[in-house]
């Protein structure tokens, strides 16, 4: 019987943790797991070259399984345990390097027109858990403004609404999380495509803020 293929999704820079588990279980589904240990000092010539066959196997597995932007930070690795090491020091510790990343991840992160608002909030909430675990942590206030920085164009009515209605200071992320979502249901539910008409709307949500 032919060995079903597993396709995981290629690591951009977001949830190493995830990725680094689905990988980690591919590599031991082909037998190649071994070689994210330490390679033994003393092998004989047999055991070596199978050594040797599976590190470059699982090389493979690991750069097919990376975007591009992020496989040329580990192209000069040359061992299995050295592309995860480099992957771990730079998207799984605290380091500067890290933290620069995911800062910058931040504030680039802009919904697209017509995209998912489920899918970017969940993103968003990604990077500022990431972000967290790095001992970078913002206010409920800052986190709810980072949201409403990150819609787009078509949403600048209801931003609007939202902040001159309350200010920053009376903002939280899960309010604005929250009218956020009922929005979208009301746009897709009216066929909105625009920031038309969200006023009325969008003051009696802000009373639950």
């Amino acid at each position: 019987m032919a060995e079903d293929k597993v396709v995981i999704e290629k690591f951009n820079g977001s949830d190493f943790s995830w990725w680094k588990m689905q990988l980690e279980a591919l590599l031991c589904q082909k037998y190649l797991d071994v070689v994210l240990g330490d390679k033994p000092e003393k092998m004989e010539k047999a055991a070596e070259d199978a050594w040797n066959s599976k590190d470059k196997k699982a090389k493979a597995v690991i750069t097919l399984s990376l975007e591009r932007s992020v496989a040329f930070n580990i192209m000069k690795e040359t061992t299995t345990r050295g592309m995860m090491d480099a992957l771990t020091n730079m998207y799984e510790k605290p380091s500067a390097a890290n933290k620069v990343f995911l800062m910058r991840e931040l504030f680039t992160t802009r919904m697209n027109e017509d995209s998912s608002v489920t899918i970017h909030i969940n993103n968003l909430n990604s990077i500022l858990s990431r972000l967290s675990s790095v001992g970078i942590k913002f206010d409920n206030e800052t986190q709810a403004s980072l949201l409403l920085a990150s819609l787009p164009d078509s949403w600048s009515g209801t931003v609007t609404v939202v902040t001159s209605s309350v200010g920053t200071s009376g903002m939280t992320f899960e309010g604005v999380r929250d009218l956020v979502l009922g929005e979208d249901v009301r746009r897709k539910n009216q066929g909105i495509v625009g920031a038309v008409g969200v006023g009325e709307e969008v003051h009696l949500e802000l009373g639950r803020m």
